[in-house]
């Protein structure tokens, strides 16, 4: 896969590219990721690349020109079919399902923004589609276009140790994780469950999906109506609510 990332700070970019799973997955030749300056392609010697608002009000807005040159000369290094994503505190968002659409395609141009924004005509014209990370502002978007990095390059054939390490993470299945643990068996009196040293593989596998549902269903039960539950499950929630005391999902 190659992914180039439009950004007025390209050092940010390259920061990250040297450590860890997606680090290793560059040295390796899984994926290739490169940076676009703008500023490279600024038409005056003080290399500006944004300018007050039309309208008024605070801050300065990314300008068209710039912008639309480094597009072109990134896009040219990539792949057929790679889109351009502007990440956005107005995008959808940016969800698991969403990472692996987008670590299916050949490739991916990604656009962060800075200061108040980006001239809106370059959004319409050379952007296919905007996410955001959250419901949150940062001070510009190398941090969400990172977050877009790592979670679709650890979902590259052979970039994970364990290809189940992908599918069974959160929200893989549309539910958060269940609890993880490793020895020692008791750490300041507190015990690993008795069921994971049993080595019975459904029993374990009742436990790890019961957890699971019951954490969604504490900490995110929008999750929980949203993806619907089979009766295997309804049964194992039902369980873990009443061991718990606190009320299950209605039944519908």
């Amino acid at each position: 896969m190659h992914i180039e990332v439009v950004t007025l700070f390209p050092e940010l970019i390259r920061a990250q590219l040297g450590a860890g799973v997606t680090g290793r997955a560059v040295t390796r030749g899984l994926v290739q990721v490169g940076t676009e300056d703008p500023r490279a392609h600024a038409p005056d010697p003080y290399r500006r690349v944004d300018d007050r608002p039309y309208g008024g009000g605070p801050g300065m807005v990314l300008a068209v020109e710039p912008l639309a040159t480094a597009l072109g000369v990134a896009r040219a290094r990539l792949p057929a079919g790679a889109p351009v994503i502007a990440v956005s505190a107005q995008g959808a968002p940016f969800t698991q399902a969403t990472a692996r659409r987008l670590a299916g395609l050949p490739g991916l141009l990604l656009l962060a923004g800075r200061y108040e924004g980006i001239d809106q005509r370059l959004i319409d014209a050379l952007v296919d589609e905007e996410l955001s990370i959250g419901d949150y502002v940062l001070t510009g978007g190398e941090l969400p276009a990172l977050v877009v990095v790592d979670a679709v390059v650890r979902l590259l054939p052979g970039v994970l140790g364990d290809a189940d390490s992908a599918a069974q993470d959160s929200f893989g299945a549309g539910l958060l994780d269940w609890p993880h643990y490793t020895r020692p068996e008791d750490w300041a009196g507190r015990r690993v469950p008795a069921v994971l040293l049993g080595g019975h593989h459904d029993e374990i596998r009742r436990w790890r999906l019961q957890q699971a549902l019951g954490r969604t269903w504490q900490r995110r039960p929008e999750l929980i109506a949203r993806r619907g539950l089979n009766d295997e499950e309804r049964m194992l929630l039902e369980e873990y609510c009443a061991a718990a005391g606190i009320a299950p999902p209605a039944r519908v």
